[in-house]
This record gives C-alpha cells, structure tokens and sequence, in this order.
C-alpha cells in the first residue's frame, strides 16, 4: 500500500480501515486483517506507557516503536505520529524529525497534528519526498489548551474555519486527512469538500475511512473509553482469566508437568 493508492481508494468509493499499532505482532496481526494503514500512534503514550495523555512522548519512543512495526514487513501502509515538540519549533526541525521517520524508523509515512500553522513543515516535507497526514478537530497534543478531551467545532465559526483549514492542508500537499472528535455533519462536509480521504475518529460515518486505537477495540486499555468507540473483543478479560490461572497454577505446583519439563 502506498499513499497514492490510498488516494485512489477515495476516487473509487472504497471505505479505509486504519488500526493503531505499536509493536511486532501487533502489525503482524493487523496486517493480515486487511487495514490498508496501520498508524504507530503517540497515543502509546497513554496506552502503553501509562501516561495520563500523549504530551511526554518522545522523538525515540517514537521510533523505537515504529522500527518494532517494520520489523513486521506489513504490506499495510505505515504511518508514524510525530510526538509533541517534534515538529513546533521550527520548520527546519520539522523536517529533520519526519526524515528520521523515514530513515532510522523505516515508516512509509509521518503524520501531524494542526492546520494553518503547519502547513509550512509540510510543504517541505511533501518536497523532499515524505507523504504526510495531516490532523484537525481534537487534536490530542492541545489537550491543556482545550481543557480536556472535548468535541470541537461546535460553533460557525469554528465550523468554517477547519473547513478552510483542511483545503489548506490539502493545498499543502497531504495526501490524507485524520478528523478526531467533530460533529457528524461537519466529518461529511469536510470529506465533500476534499480530493484527499478522511480517516475518522469520533468524527462520523461520513468520513472516507475510519481508525481506532487497537487497544480500545480489544477491550486492553483500562483508562477512559471515549463515546465512538466500538469494543469488539474483551482480551483484557481473557488476559486476566489466562494470568489468574497460571498463578493458581504455580501456586499448587501443577505447573510444570512431568511432559512440560525436559
């Protein structure tokens, strides 16, 4: 999968399945599960590595998680999060950042958060030859300055300026859009709107495709389940059931057996 043929999805009415991963098997998995994209999200940050949101997240967990999904040799296409501060400051680092992406991390892809200010970083990203997917609406590294996890875009105004912001964004050169936490009917006005396909997240089913944090899908991570999200297995359960057995287990020494030893 390649960001073009993502495009070319969009022109021909195909739904995008997007799914978060973070680590080997994971990707594994995924891959064979039929998502066209698989996004090492900054999110690991509250799902794997226990912070309260993705704000600490750095440069090398960042790559040391997408080398992990590479590892994997998906034939999905591969998008890698740039964490907070790896991309704000200037556009000059902006770039060195993504191409780390590329070159130690191996990622087919970088995405950031943000509009009219980032578009900048992007132009000279997308000219020096790396893909980018931009994000608008909730974007979670301006969680302090939303005041929380909250839906945006409520009002006109707010309204029509994403809207002009995702034309800005696709002027600039994205070849895909991620639209977290905005009304329905903005998602679908949006995804008109453009030539480049939306990936949704809380954002309706009006948007070209839609993504989930893995974890939230399998029932793994244990902190807040936002409202869209769909839960399709409960593995946490099981995991728990699995481990409780094994203590319970060593505990009244019926493991190892006599043919589980050597």
């Amino acid at each position: 999968m390649t960001a073009p043929r993502i495009v070319e999805m969009k022109r021909k009415g195909e739904a995008i399945a997007v799914l978060t991963a973070y680590d080997y098997p994971t990707a594994r998995i995924a891959d064979e599960a039929g998502a066209e994209i698989l996004l090492v999200g900054d999110s690991l940050g509250t799902v794997v590595l226990g912070y309260e949101n993705t704000l600490p997240v750095t440069m090398e967990d960042m790559l040391h998680h997408t080398r992990a999904v590479m590892r994997a040799k998906p034939a999905a296409l591969v998008v890698a999060d740039m964490p907070f501060l790896s991309y704000q400051v200037s556009d000059e680092q902006a770039i060195l950042n993504a191409g780390r992406f590329i070159q130690e991390g191996g990622a087919d892809a970088v995405k950031l958060e943000g509009g009219e200010r980032v578009t900048g970083a992007i132009r000279r990203m997308v000219a020096a030859g790396i893909p980018v997917m931009g994000h608008l609406g909730l974007t979670p590294q301006s969680v302090l300055a939303f005041g929380g996890y909250k839906v945006q875009a409520r009002g006109e105004a707010d309204q029509e300026r994403l809207v002009r912001e995702a034309g800005l964004l696709q002027n600039s050169g994205c070849f895909a859009l991620v639209l977290e936490g905005i009304p329905a009917r903005l998602g679908a006005q949006v995804t008109r709107a453009l030539a480049i396909p939306t990936i949704g997240i809380g954002a309706g089913v009006g948007c070209d495709g839609q993504v989930l944090v893995s974890h939230d899908l399998l029932g793994l991570f244990l902190g807040h389940q936002p409202k869209f999200v769909r839960r399709y297995a409960a593995v946490g359960d099981v995991m728990r059931e699995a481990f409780a057995h094994y203590v319970a287990d060593v505990k009244a020494r019926r493991f190892p057996s006599d043919a589980e030893s050597y």
